[in-house]
């Protein structure tokens, strides 16, 4: 009989990681396998009303998902141009990635003008 596992917290906890890394991918556990694709992604010519609500819809199911930070990274890396992913519209991640390239920069101005002061 398999025993019980110890409720999963975030991603940051490191018994939440080993359980991650022994279930295999982090997309298998993903609340949005269980949900209608279409609602992550536009469909053409969407009015701006409908596009909102869906992506709010996407967003309420992301944030019940468990492996959110994962698929969040995910889209980011890629990067993805498209869809609601981890919680994000494709907008709002552009918007990280661009803080993460000032942050990055600035980060790099910081160690450059330390190592030559």
């Amino acid at each position: 009989m398999l025993q019980p596992i110890e409720p999963l917290r975030d991603a940051t906890t490191p018994s939440y990681r080993h359980h991650r890394d022994l279930a295999g991918p982090w997309h298998a556990e993903a609340a949005c396998r269980r949900d209608e694709a279409g609602m992550f992604f536009a469909p053409s010519k969407e009015p701006t009303a409908a596009r909102l609500s869906r992506e709010e819809a996407a967003k309420q199911v992301c944030a019940r998902c468990p492996v959110m930070l994962e698929c969040r990274e995910h889209a980011l890396l890629q990067p993805e141009p498209y869809g609601v992913w981890g919680g994000l519209t494709a907008a709002e991640r552009r918007v990280v990635l661009a803080r993460r390239r000032r942050r990055d920069a600035e980060l790099q101005r910081t160690a450059q003008v330390a190592a030559v002061g």
